[in-house]
């Protein structure tokens, strides 16, 4: 059975002007963070430990372990709360429907016997604290008349809970069963995140109006605030106590991170002003941050995680990123280590080195959108939305002149001949357009609706497939095409087409779910019944050694088939990826990399039947 060595984590979902909440496990160095329908666990010792959650229906917004470990309560936009174990299956333990809107924030008593929950409530409530077992309601909360973004429980007794939020209030509660007891008005903007110390004795609300302000836990009155000399030029979105209860993280808008002293009268003075290297643009903002044991977390808006250490705050922070959308193409390079590029259609190239993870972003000279990628040593081919093919020089991280062609339609798919790789077939809606280099040297309209093609490595041959299932074989000479031959077998407009290393076979998948592998040189069937797939096959790749041929689909599977063995002894990796597989490509004989609408990466080892 193939095995899964490695996961190459999505990063959190962000929103222009909202802090994201990220959470951190009460025994481990794990921490939880949402990526659209998944739940993410991620352990930053070792940031290829990767666990997915994706149970969800809704877009999931906040995760949350409970105090002793064992379970995790997250929640989405419909208001609905799932309480699931936090190893091995994920064993859903209950599902409660909290609130009517999106839920914001959510926190555990310390006791582990009840959560409360805020967010937009669409006119009914915009807080509620439950009971983890029953559901039933301890309290009622009033006192807020917009959205509540943030809410926290007093860790120690007597119980007190606070909510902050966008009409600018800080509310307190005393319980159970809570009761609303006073408002703080001290803040002239969003409230955006609340956070109790650890010892209960104080609290903290951070807000859009770039002050943080510290309260008294038993009591609420306000005792002090964070020193306005040194402070933040944006708005502060999130904030996180240290576990000894004398420091504070805060980050903002203005991309720093600042580490507070907290006095024993409750003010704060700055102790250090954290900096991550990036782009520079907008991307750059920080929108969230966790103090988990030793580490500071940050995280920004383009969802770079930035790793700094407790004990030495001047040591350059690790840095981890990804992709945040559907990764929809990728490609392995030759060289040692090996190299994976993948590219997601918000127009970002990331580069990967197996067995370490994330190496860096391609950083090119126009993000213009991508659908499709190519890349041979050190060229990079995409093609967008936009009517033009990119090619792209580059050399380590750095990209360099990017060409842009221009072909009059929107392509569909491109293809490169490997071994003269400045030849390119793209399809567009009624045909091809044949490339050399940066010069379009024909446009041929075919007469059908064209779906996929390839060309054979040394350019002299291309498989073109369409709408109706037939797929036509063409010679190709200087810049016209001449058909040798139409196959028909296929049920379903075709959606990718490939050639095998070896140039013997070729193999086609359908929009019907099936795959048929042929023989070249004859064009008979060499493999079929290839039928397991529920829904659409997607992507195809080929094993280096012609072996073996690897289907992933819509329907979350991968399939690898050996060649020589009936398509019944298929190997099947059930659930790759959560909304379908879109990216699939072979690093050795028996490693496979593969990509999804999840926005992760999973590197799978096969082992031989």
């Amino acid at each position: 059975m193939p095995l899964l060595s490695e996961t190459y984590a999505c990063v959190p979902t962000t929103e222009r002007g909202r802090g994201i909440l990220i959470s951190g496990g009460p025994k481990s160095n794990s921490i939880l963070f949402t990526n659209n329908r998944s739940v993410l666990i991620l352990n930053l010792d070792n940031p290829l430990d990767v666990s997915v959650y994706g149970d969800h229906g809704y877009q999931a917004t906040v995760a949350r372990y409970s105090p002793n470990g064992e379970w995790i309560a997250s929640a989405d936009v419909s208001g609905t709360v799932r309480i699931w174990g936090a190893y091995n299956d994920h064993v859903l333990k209950k599902e409660f429907k909290v609130l009517s809107g999106r839920i914001d924030d959510l926190q555990w008593s310390p006791d582990g016997l009840r959560i409360v929950a805020c967010g937009d409530g669409k006119g009914k409530s915009l807080v509620r604290a439950f009971m983890w077992d029953s559901g039933t309601n301890v309290g009622e909360f009033d006192g807020h008349s917009r959205r509540v973004l943030s809410c926290a429980f007093k860790p120690t007794r007597p119980f007190r809970i606070v909510t902050c939020g966008e009409d600018f209030l800080v509310n307190f509660y005393e319980g159970p069963p809570f009761r609303f007891k006073l408002s703080r008005r001290d803040h002239s903007n969003f409230v955006n995140c609340i956070r109790f110390s650890p010892d209960g004795s104080k609290f903290i609300s951070v807000s859009s109006d770039k002050k943080g302000i510290l309260f008294d836990g038993k009591t609420g009155e306000k005792i002090g605030e964070l020193s306005s000399e040194d402070s933040h030029k944006g708005s502060i979105y999130a904030v996180s106590w240290s576990p000894d209860g004398k420091q504070v993280l805060t980050v903002s808008a203005d991309k720093s991170a600042k580490v507070w002293e907290i006095c024993d009268d409750g003010n704060g003075k700055l102790k250090k002003t954290l900096t991550c290297s990036g782009s520079g643009g907008v991307d750059d903002m920080l929108v969230g941050c966790l103090w988990q044991n030793d580490y500071l977390v940050t995280v920004s808006l383009g969802g770079t995680i930035s790793i700094f250490s407790a004990s030495d705050l001047d040591k350059s922070p690790r840095q981890i990123s990804g992709h945040m959308k559907n990764v929809t193409s990728l490609a392995v390079l030759k060289n040692v280590p090996k190299t994976i590029l993948s590219s997601s259609y918000d127009g970002l190239i990331v580069k990967w080195i197996q067995g370490i993870g994330y190496n860096c972003k391609l950083q090119r000279k126009e993000s213009s959108q991508i659908k499709c990628l190519a890349a041979v040593e050190e060229e990079i081919v995409t093609s967008g939305f936009d009517n033009k093919i990119w090619r792209v020089h580059f050399q380590g991280d750095q990209c360099g002149d990017a060409n842009s062609i221009d072909i009059g339609c929107q392509p569909k798919d491109l293809s490169l001949a490997l071994l003269c790789p400045e030849l390119a077939l793209i399809t567009i809606d009624s045909g091809v357009v044949i490339l050399r280099g940066t010069k379009v040297m024909s446009t041929i309209n075919l007469g059908y609706a064209v779906t996929a093609s390839a060309i054979s490595p040394d350019g002299s041959e291309a498989i073109i497939g369409g709408q109706d299932g037939k797929l036509h074989v063409y010679s190709i000479t200087g810049d016209t095409l001449k058909e040798e031959a139409v196959l028909e077998k296929h049920r379903g407009a075709i959606s990718v087409i490939r050639y095998s290393p070896d140039v013997s076979m070729f193999a086609s998948g359908d929009a019907n779910r099936e795959a048929i592998v042929w023989d070249r040189v004859s064009r008979e069937v060499k493999l079929k019944n290839m039928l397991y797939h529920t829904a659409r096959i997607n992507c195809l790749a080929w094993s280096p050694d012609s072996s073996m041929v690897a289907t992933g689909s819509l329907d979350t599977c991968v399939i690898i088939y050996e060649v020589d063995k009936p398509a019944s002894s298929r190997m099947t990796i059930k659930g790759a990826h959560l909304g379908g597989v879109y990216g699939l490509a072979f690093i050795d004989e028996l490693s496979l990399v593969s990509s999804g609408e999840d926005a992760c990466i999973r590197v799978w080892r096969l082992s031989p039947q």
